[in-house]
């Protein structure tokens, strides 16, 4: 096996199984907490999670396979059902990913608002719109035969089986799915999430500024710790409020660059090489259509964290789970220990009878 496809192998197995994992703890603490089944956004972050959980079941160790053996993975009906799935799932996944930003963007700008505005209803006729839209590119794709092997990528995905003739059909079915999909989403993620940033960059100085207003209320109050306060005490009180104030900025920046950057950098090269693809007759590099596929897999694998798993509410139920199983090991344990020494005292008290019930003998 060449260097290139082991790495790629690897790649592959760590990408399932990161991804299968931290998918299933997410459905777990969803199943657990109820205080996020009750939550608006959980409605998306299940849909997502279950996009990314059957894709990495589905596609990813089919690709695997491809990459190992360079032979067909199973029937062509098989990898038709295979592609139509990977279409679907993946399609489906950006669109929620695109539901959840402007639901924290109507969050974060309109608080007091929210519930008025994002209610459960509206959430479920957004997830009816994810699917509708996935699965009419998906059936289109399955209807015409756009859907197989394709030995670029090693895995089942949307290739042009038919005819020369329907080329020209086949690249406005590509150009258009990827317009109101990739681009579409990357176009909301960006809109939505840097008004969230200039939000959260607003509050944090007017947090500050609240809290020196706060400062000369308590110089004009307590006249005699003026001079204390006018001196190195409200200096450094400043400088401590410009330090949290920088603080919250980069904690802010790297959030937001987060759910941005994961999507860009995990679609955007699969997504241009798709589109070039169309254009040019050449044969690319085998090696990196699989890499472009296996760094467009690897966002399911990220998912979880970058919206689930790192939270607080998450991470919470995550340690809840942990010590409620903790317990149940250590209370059976200490019954196993109980029943153990009750066993012992019955049995030293029955060769104790028998010492005492010999000597009349």
């Amino acid at each position: 096996m060449h260097t290139a496809e082991l790495a790629l192998s690897v790649l592959l197995v760590v990408i399932i199984v990161v991804s299968l994992l931290s998918n299933v703890l997410v459905l777990i603490c969803f199943l657990y907490n109820a205080e996020i089944r009750k939550q608006v956004p959980g409605l998306f972050i299940l849909n997502l999670t279950f996009c990314d959980l059957l894709l990495s079941a589905s596609s990813m160790p089919l690709t695997l396979f491809g990459v190992l053996s360079k032979a067909h993975p199973g029937g062509q009906v098989f990898c038709q059902v295979v592609g139509f799935l990977d279409t679907f799932l993946t399609t489906n996944s950006m669109l929620s990913m695109a539901a959840l930003s402007i639901d924290r963007w109507v969050a974060v700008v309109f608080p007091l608002s929210y519930h008025s505005r994002i209610r459960h209803r509206d959430a479920v006729i957004a997830l009816a719109y994810t699917w509708v839209h996935s699965l009419s590119f998906s059936v289109v794709a399955a209807c015409l035969s756009w859907v197989g092997y394709h030995q670029l990528y090693a895995s089942c995905t949307l290739c042009n089986g038919r005819a020369v003739h329907a080329k020209t059909q086949f690249v406005i079915y590509t150009l258009v799915l990827h317009a109101l999909t990739f681009l579409l989403v990357s176009v909301v993620l960006c809109v939505t999430y840097l008004k969230v940033l200039k939000v959260a960059r607003f509050h944090c100085k007017r947090i500050d500024v609240i809290t020196m207003q706060t400062l000369v209320l308590l110089v004009d109050i307590h006249p005699s710790e003026r001079n204390h306060l006018n001196g190195g005490l409200l200096s450094s009180v400043r400088q401590r409020c410009l330090e949290e104030q920088k603080r919250r900025r980069q904690r802010a920046t790297r959030k937001i660059s987060t759910f941005i950057g994961t999507f860009v950098v995990c679609f955007t090269p699969y997504v241009i090489t798709r589109i070039v693809e169309l254009f040019v007759t050449e044969p690319f590099n085998p090696y990196w259509g699989v890499l472009c596929k296996s760094l467009a897999y690897s966002k399911a694998a990220c998912d979880p964290f970058v919206y689930s798993l790192l939270r607080h509410q998450y991470r919470k139920t995550c340690s809840d789970i942990i010590n409620r199983l903790m317990k149940r090991s250590s209370l059976n344990d200490s019954r196993h220990q109980q029943e153990n020494g009750e066993i012992g005292r019955a049995k030293e008290t029955v060769k104790d009878g028998e010492v005492k019930v010999r000597p009349t003998d």
